[in-house]
């Protein structure tokens, strides 16, 4: 009689949670999958927005960095020699 009892709950509940993961998973993929497209679709806008590689616009220059801050004169020098093996 217990275990007629027993397997008739565990057959209900197994029904139970059978038919409630038929509800929620779904949704739970769903979404998922729309914050997967979100991300595709933001970086897709991302890229599109991008300047074509190879070109460069300035849009202002300072005036005081068209001068290098050190002249030409200042700076070491350093001679080096060329070692080739044998």
């Amino acid at each position: 009689m217990v275990l007629i009892r027993f397997l008739i709950i565990s057959i209900c509940v197994l029904y139970i949670i059978r038919s409630l993961v038929r509800i929620f998973l779904p949704m739970l993929f769903q979404g998922f999958v729309n914050k997967a497209q979100e991300q595709a679709r933001q970086q897709q806008n991302y890229y599109q927005q991008r300047p074509p590689e190879g070109r460069i616009k300035v849009d202002h220059i300072p005036a005081d960095s068209r001068k290098s801050s050190i002249p030409d004169t200042e700076g070491d020098f350093v001679e080096y020699e060329e070692i080739k093996e044998k």
